[in-house]
């Protein structure tokens, strides 16, 4: 996820079980550096720059917070969209 291209970025993970994670999050180089390898990837970029300054703030491998459930399985079903995949177990 990123706010405006290149100034703050935020990766998460999800295994399909538990709530996401932040896995990476940074500014500027970092954050560059962050959208860079999810494009080498193929990995999906949503941008929502309230939703990246709030995730921005949980701590690296840290579950997102419940505020934040509805909004980040909004952009996990935006991700499988993409990608024409449905979650496990589904």
């Amino acid at each position: 996820m990123s706010n405006k291209p290149g100034e703050i970025a935020v990766s998460l993970h999800y295994d399909g079980y538990s709530a996401p994670t932040v896995s990476a999050k940074g500014e500027g180089e970092i954050a560059r550096q962050i959208l860079e390898i999810a494009t080498e990837h193929d990995i999906p970029i949503y941008q929502n720059g309230q939703l990246t300054e709030l995730l921005s703030r949980v701590e690296l491998d840290n579950e997102i917070p419940r505020e934040l459930y509805i909004a980040v399985a909004e952009v996990i079903a935006f991700a499988y969209r993409l990608k024409d995949k449905t979650p496990m177990d589904w």
